[in-house]
């Protein structure tokens, strides 16, 4: 089974745009898609018409796009936005943040919760709102016929301590599930990209997974590309917590 590379990106800023560019670049020397994780507000305010339009940008050029919550932010402590929500809650933040998108001409099917955390209120939410797609740590969920693609998240650790390990842990754990096929997600936070170290690792993880002969995919292509899935049934009634 051929592997697929799956590259996203989040922390879209304009502090971070310049960093989002010249990565979007490398990746157009090397032929990769990329799977933008957008918000349409960053830490309490909208996003800068720079930004968005570079977003538009790139998806004319082929990139996907996937909401990535409502508001993000970088306390390193607080809670994932989507991790614990009930359908009721999840559903008036996932209907705001829709709006706001639109409002950028940014339509978008796709979601990809912050920190990858998605309760299960919230992929019930995410049908009632006919979202196509969630992806979550491990998992991508076809809605529309109740497939789950399984495939963990690689990226690297916010530990500044461990930085080097985790540079070399990254490459390795992306060359292993290269060599074995299927689904290879690669997770890169805008913030990775500001050391020099954790720029080439995510750099050569992707290299050496095109190596071993993954090709580029989004998270829209994954959940259509044969030999990756395993049909199972998403959880469409969550415990009472969960239920609006």
């Amino acid at each position: 089974m051929s592997a697929r590379l799956v590259v996203s990106l989040s922390g879209i800023g304009i502090r971070t745009l310049h960093r989002c560019a010249e990565l979007a670049g490398e990746l157009d020397l090397r032929g990769v898609s990329l799977s933008l994780l957008f918000a349409p507000r960053l830490a309490g305010a909208g996003q800068h018409k720079v930004v968005v339009d570079w977003v538009r940008q790139r998806r004319v050029r082929g990139d996907a796009l996937l909401l990535h919550g409502f508001d993000l932010t970088d306390v390193p402590r607080r809670r994932a936005e989507f991790g614990s929500l009930p359908a009721h809650e999840a559903g008036l933040r996932l209907t705001a943040a829709r709006r706001l998108m639109g409002r950028h001409d940014l339509e978008v099917d796709a979601f990809a919760p912050p920190r990858w955390a998605a309760s299960p209120g919230t992929l019930t939410a995410l049908r009632r709102n006919d979202f196509a797609l969630c992806a979550d740590a491990t998992r991508i969920y076809d809605l529309r016929t109740d497939t789950v693609h399984r495939g963990r998240v690689h990226g690297l650790a916010a530990n500044e301590r461990v930085e080097t390990w985790s540079c070399f842990a990254l490459v390795l754990s992306v060359a292993r599930a290269a060599r074995r096929g299927g689904l290879v997600r690669l997770s890169v936070d805008a913030a990775d990209l500001a050391k020099p170290g954790p720029r080439r690792a995510v750099l050569d993880a992707i290299d050496i997974a095109t190596h071993h002969g993954a090709e580029s995919s989004t998270y829209q292509t994954a959940v259509v590309s044969p030999g990756v899935s395993t049909r199972t049934s998403v959880p469409l009634g969550p415990s009472s917590a969960n239920l609006p």
